[in-house]
């Protein structure tokens, strides 16, 4: 009995010093990462102090201080804690891709404190609406704004547009921490297990290495159309990552260029179209890819048919005399929206008839599984649909066997529940921040309207905030930051880390 109960000792002490050095080891992990992001923050800020002193807007000096301190802490952190090689394990990385843009969030938000004098609150909601693409800002007049806050606006939807997590994948191959598993917990879209390559870390390189040729290519165009260079990079980063961030108050409306709206029109489209097809596209120089596929397909006839609803209301109320003008302003509000970008030629908020509310409503459809766009995702409303279409030929037909097909592959009970369960979720959470927006004090259509501009990341709304956050409370900043982010990382990932459960389990892992 004696021996017995010394191994019982000796196996519960060893256990508990297992369990306390797994405890540290992922605290070290935690830490390295954070130095990772925050040298990462600091090699982004080096462009920015960049273009402080060329236009020489008098904070340089604020730049250059802030990448030093970042620096020093970031170099610290990773070389302190740089023999922590375990891999992550699964449900970990949830909590660390929301830590992660936490903490980036929460990062960027220092410069617009220090140098455009925003609070706390103001700064950590203009940083997550850039790194979340959403496009809603807190500044009435962005046109005084300094160059380098100007191009850091910019510059922050881009980095957010394919991602902080795919971007650190991609650039750091030494990560063995379960990059596929931060990949998933990031990517949108309902298809995350999807792969354009074997390896996660060459799909992430190849996401960025086309993301970065487009916004090329678009800032060419954008300057060849007219721009200014300063405008064009600026306007190229914000049209791929669909964030819509402007240097102008007036947004695209401010060049009054059919061309220019052409531009962002297609580029604008790219963003919000599965990147698979863009590398699919690349890799055998054929256009098939995209003819070919379900979800492209509808998401374009979709388009139109928004912008002939829309066009309509536009003719009908006198608006616009010309069918083509009004084509012309229809078709490029319904791709900004839809798309979740927030690009304006035309304040749509005062258009007539059902026309601001279908646009409001259309957020909801958002881009392509696996864009930089937000919203349901064209490929769930598309499988929603063909669902609910099977429902009536079981109807009509109750002893017939009937599947739902989608890109020629059935589709399976499990994934159909699960998109219901996400639509479900999408709308409860839409329906409880609307409600808690009015418990702040704000109207019905400006709730409804900061609410959709949100959880779908696409910026501009209706009522108080049609063109600007700043009337709103300190609480409802607040409130839209966090929805900013469920809206971004598609709710589950979010959903998971309030659930007890899950907690319990990672202490278990521990």
């Amino acid at each position: 009995m004696l021996g017995h109960a010394g191994n019982t000792f000796s196996v519960a002490s060893s256990f508990d010093l297992n369990t306390r050095y797994k405890k540290a080891m992922n605290k070290n992990l935690t830490l390295r990462l954070l130095g990772i992001l925050l040298l990462i923050y600091t090699v982004s800020l080096v462009p920015v102090w960049l273009v402080s002193l060329y236009y020489k807007d008098q904070v340089s000096s604020t730049w250059f201080f802030l990448i030093i301190d970042s620096l020093i802490v970031g170099l610290f952190l990773f070389y302190r804690y740089k023999n922590s090689q375990q891999s992550l394990n699964p449900k970990a990385s949830f909590l660390m891709v929301a830590l992660f843009w936490f903490v980036f969030s929460l990062l960027n938000s220092f410069p617009f404190m220090l140098i455009n004098e925003l609070t706390l609150i103001e700064g950590f909601f203009e940083s997550i609406s850039g790194l979340t693409t959403t496009g809603a800002t807190v500044f009435l007049e962005i046109d005084p704004l300094p160059a380098s806050t100007l191009y850091f606006r910019q510059q922050l939807q881009w980095l957010g547009g394919m991602g902080i997590i795919v971007l650190v994948v991609a650039i750091i191959p030494m990560l063995n921490i379960g990059g596929m598993m931060l990949f998933k917990a990031e990517t949108p879209g309902p298809m995350k297990d999807d792969k354009m390559t074997p390896r996660i870390l060459h799909t992430a390189q190849y996401l960025w290495v086309i993301y970065t040729v487009a916004t090329i290519l678009c800032g060419l165009a954008f300057w060849l159309a007219g721009m200014s260079l300063f405008d064009a990079v600026g306007h190229a980063m914000s049209t791929l990552s669909t964030g819509g961030f402007s240097t102008h108050t007036a947004s695209l409306g401010y060049f009054d260029s059919p061309l220019i709206e052409n531009i962002a029109s297609f580029f604008m489209l790219v963003g919000a179209v599965n990147f698979s097809l863009h590398f699919a596209f690349v890799r055998g120089l054929d256009i098939k890819p995209y003819l070919r596929d379900g979800e492209f397909q509808f998401f374009i006839v979709t388009l139109l048919i928004l912008s002939a609803l829309i066009t309509l209301a536009l003719l009908w109320g006198g608006v616009y005399e010309n069918v083509f003008t009004a084509f012309r302003y229809a078709f490029f509000e319904v791709v900004s929206i839809v798309t979740s970008t927030g690009f304006g030629i035309a304040d749509f908020s005062n258009w007539p008839y059902y026309a601001p509310a279908l646009l409001m409503l259309s957020a909801y459809i958002g881009g392509c599984a696996g864009s930089t766009a937000g919203g349901m995702k064209v490929i769930r409303i598309s499988i929603i649909l063909k669902v609910i279409a099977r429902q009536f030929r079981l109807l009509l037909h109750p002893n017939g066997s009937f599947h739902v097909h989608f890109k020629g592959q059935r589709v399976n009970q499990n994934t159909v529940q699960s998109i219901f369960a996400f639509l479900f979720f999408y709308l409860l959470i839409a329906l409880f921040f609307i409600l808690a927006m009015i418990a702040t004090g704000v109207d019905y259509v400006t709730a409804f309207g900061a609410v959709s501009a949100c959880i779908n990341v696409m910026g501009p709304g209706l009522g108080d905030v049609a063109s600007s956050f700043n009337s709103i409370s300190p609480t409802g900043k607040l409130l839209m930051s966090l929805l900013m982010i469920i809206g971004r990382l598609e709710i589950f990932t979010l959903l998971i880390l309030l659930s007890p459960s899950y907690w319990r389990e990672i202490k278990l892992l521990d």
